[in-house]
């Protein structure tokens, strides 16, 4: 039979009875209904009408969306259900529905995406799975939209005015009124927001609600990254006069209320560039020939009090972000730079832990609550190493004394099983105008590891002082609601495909038990060090693990192997820090549990949110690095394989660690599939293969900044053993 071309009336007007016999039988799920009953519940009554309902039902049918129950009789498909879950669109407009109970993912077809757009809560009508086929549906609801704001570049001509959103956010364009546009022009850098979408429309209405600038432009790439994240870049005037509105002088009555640490020598080791400092070490010698440290904290909480609109905006944005080349901090600078910044020379308010410490590193007691300090000493990381390495320099003793503490709770940390990912940090060096110059890694020295110890005793100690409930005059009494930082274990298929690749460098793991595991794997870490195949492991491996999170559930931390872990030390750029403040406060003074539904909805946003900041960073760090490649288009580098899909590898450089994809389809020498279990692509003719951890020598073919790619071609001399 030879289908007639619809006409765009036509086809409109399917769509709609469509979705009119959808919701028929969608309402009446346990009736059967003949064309005709149709017809008249969705009162149609026109010839061409009721043909129309006879051809919808047999699509509607062979979708999976209705069943034949006898010849010419449909009912709702039974073994069709509606879930909820999350939209991963493609840039085909098509999509898959991610659910919450980690069942397969939906396939949604863009003719039935309905207006959903990527990372919307959805309702779908999941079709019956028929045998050998991913489930599919179509979206009956959205349930909640993940985003309101849009980045795009504006595109203007004939009077006509879009934004063009990345395809993967949103397929259509948002059209743009002229009396909306509030000074864009085409081809600049803008935010717009949705106000309307008409039901038959193929683009939503929209908005300018910012102008970012010209493309290229580094503050207008920087800003135009935060709002793909659907992340602020700059403050409501309310909320910074609300900053500007706290005073900064500390009462003699706020003092008497605190234990004084003004008098102990007191120092900040934090990055060159830092301003916000969040945490301070104190140590004297004690009498009796033990040490005392405090883990001296920010005291946010004392200035940003609760239901105020800077606990407001803190909670909403829930973590500072750091992206390549700034900070965008979760408090107004006035806070987080001045106010609470412990910086040197200044009386400053504290939430402290401190600990009384034998030369062994144990701790023979420790006490914690509110204090005032004044910082004798700012030091960089770089200031500090040289004092650890040299043994030269102001307060070097105290440096000395405190770093050799550190080390002896670091090695008795991962004899109790911590596990030791230390990866390089890939960092720019980069002019007043953003641009790139050059490329350095940076490593944990000492000083950074001096400094990490502590602050992990710090947030050890306060959630044991909650979770084994030694507030409590009687253990038996649940455990109150707390903010915890949980990490769990590996998950178990993956771990064991983590285990085959690793054996196939001749590196050993085990997988037997939980603390075998960590050891083993401790050991292949360092077995792995130095060795071309160490950042891929160690990538790897990292993926194996579970992602740490906030949770009122303590099921501890596997990674660092404690039982019990927390937040407390970053306040001024964590809102869970400022949770836990205040939780921790409460409970010292004897106050009730508080509810643990409000709390785990806290952790899950601001769990949210971190990954979002990081997903941020993660974007202008690939930016500038598409940026700094861009004078290298043409050139051969030496590279390392490191990720493998089944529409491309994924190469990074060795010398610079930047990375780009190599497109399968380019590789014109043999059919090649992809092995997902061993992390390869295989020739299916000449059994050519690429695998994870593969050097290459390749050729930058391209550097897209509007799509942050890069894109490889293997250069002319790259070889590849095809019988590995």
């Amino acid at each position: 039979m030879v289908k007639r071309k619809e006409t765009k009336g036509q086809r409109s007007k399917k769509e709609e009875l469509r979705k009119l016999i959808q919701e028929l039988f969608y309402r009446e799920s346990k009736r059967t209904f003949n064309y005709k009953q149709v017809a008249r519940l969705v009162e149609v009554k026109k010839r061409t009408g009721l043909q129309m309902i006879q051809i919808l039902l047999e699509e509607l049918a062979e979708g999976g969306y209705l069943t034949e129950v006898s010849r010419g009789k449909y009912k709702m498909l039974s073994r069709g259900s509606t879930v909820e879950g999350t939209v991963d669109m493609t840039a085909s407009g098509a999509a898959y529905i991610i659910t919450e109970d980690d069942g397969p993912d939906i396939f949604i077809p863009r003719a039935k995406m309905n207006q959903a757009l990527h990372g919307d809560v959805v309702k779908v009508f999941q079709s019956a799975k028929r045998r050998n086929r991913q489930p599919e549906g179509e979206i009956i609801e959205i349930i909640k939209r993940k985003r309101d704001l849009f980045v795009g570049v504006m595109q203007i001509a004939k009077g006509l005015a879009f934004l063009v959103v990345d395809d993967r956010i949103m397929s259509n364009d948002i059209f743009i009124p002229v009396k909306a546009l509030k000074g864009a022009k085409d081809g600049q850098k803008a935010v717009a927001k949705i106000v309307e979408w008409p039901e038959k429309a193929k683009n939503p209405i929209g908005e300018i609600v910012d102008v970012l600038g010209d493309v290229g432009d580094n503050q207008a790439e920087m800003h135009a990254i935060l709002a793909e994240f659907n992340l602020p870049y700059n403050y409501p005037q309310s909320v910074i006069d609300a900053a500007e509105d706290i005073p900064d002088q500390i009462t003699e009555d706020e003092i008497a209320k605190r234990k004084d640490f003004r008098a102990v020598t007191t120092f900040t080791i934090d990055p060159v560039d830092a301003k916000d400092f969040d945490d301070a070490l104190s140590i004297q010698k004690l009498d009796n020939g033990n040490w005392q440290i405090g883990v001296h904290i920010a005291d946010v909480t004392h200035y940003v009090q609760p239901d105020s609109l800077l606990e407001k905006e803190a909670y909403s944005r829930a973590t500072s972000v750091y992206l390549v080349d700034r900070v965008v901090p979760m408090l107004p600078e006035r806070l987080s730079n001045y106010i609470c910044s412990l910086r040197p020379h200044e009386d400053k308010l504290c939430f402290s832990a401190v600990f009384e410490l034998d030369d062994k590193a144990d701790v023979v007691s420790s006490w914690i609550g509110r204090t005032v300090i004044h910082s004798n000493r700012r030091f960089t990381y770089e200031e500090a190493q040289e004092i650890i390495e040299t043994g030269n320099g102001d307060y070097s003793e105290e440096i000395l004394a405190i770093d050799g503490l550190a080390k002896e709770i670091r090695k008795r940390r991962f004899a109790h099983g911590a596990i030791g990912f230390e990866r390089v940090e890939v960092k720019f060096n980069i002019d007043e105008n953003g641009k790139p110059l050059g490329v350095y890694f940076k490593e944990a020295k000492d000083s950074n590891k001096l400094v990490e110890e502590f602050m992990l005793l710090a947030n050890q100690r306060v959630a044991e002082l909650i979770g084994k409930k030694e507030l409590e005059a009687s253990k038996h009494a649940p455990a109150k609601t707390f903010v915890y930082r949980v990490h769990d274990l590996p998950d178990p298929e993956k771990f064991e495909n983590f285990i085959s690749f690793v054996r196939k460098f001749g590196l050993n793991v085990s997988s037997v038990g939980v603390d075998s595991v960590s050891a083993s794997l401790n050991k292949l870490l360092t077995e792995v060090h130095g060795r071309k195949e160490q950042d891929i492991v160690e990538t790897l491996a990292v993926r194996t693990m579970a992602k740490a999170k906030y949770s009122t559930e303590n099921v501890g931390h596997y990674g660092l192997a404690f039982k019990h872990y927390t937040h407390f030390t970053s306040p001024i750029r964590r809102y869970p820090d400022m949770m836990v403040h205040r939780l921790l406060q409460r409970y010292l003074d004897g106050g009730r549990s508080v509810s643990s539904e409000k709390y785990e909805d806290h952790c899950k946003h601001s769990s949210e949110m971190e990954q979002l900041a990081a997903n941020a960073e993660r974007a202008s760090i690939k930016y500038k690095q598409v940026e700094f490649m861009k004078d290298h288009v043409g050139e051969e580098f030496d590279g390392i394989v490191s990720g493998v899909t089944e529409w491309g590898l994924y190469v990074e450089i060795v010398e610079n660690k930047c990375e780009g994809m190599i497109p399968i389809r380019d590789l014109d020498d043999d059919f090649y599939r992809f092995d997902e279990e061993n992390y390869c692509i295989v020739g299916q003719n000449f059994n050519r293969k690429y695998q994870l951890g593969d050097p290459l020598r390749i050729l930058i073919a391209n550097a897209n900044l509007e799509r942050k790619q890069l894109d490889f071609a293997l250069a002319s001399e790259s070889v590849v053993d095809s019988n590995k």
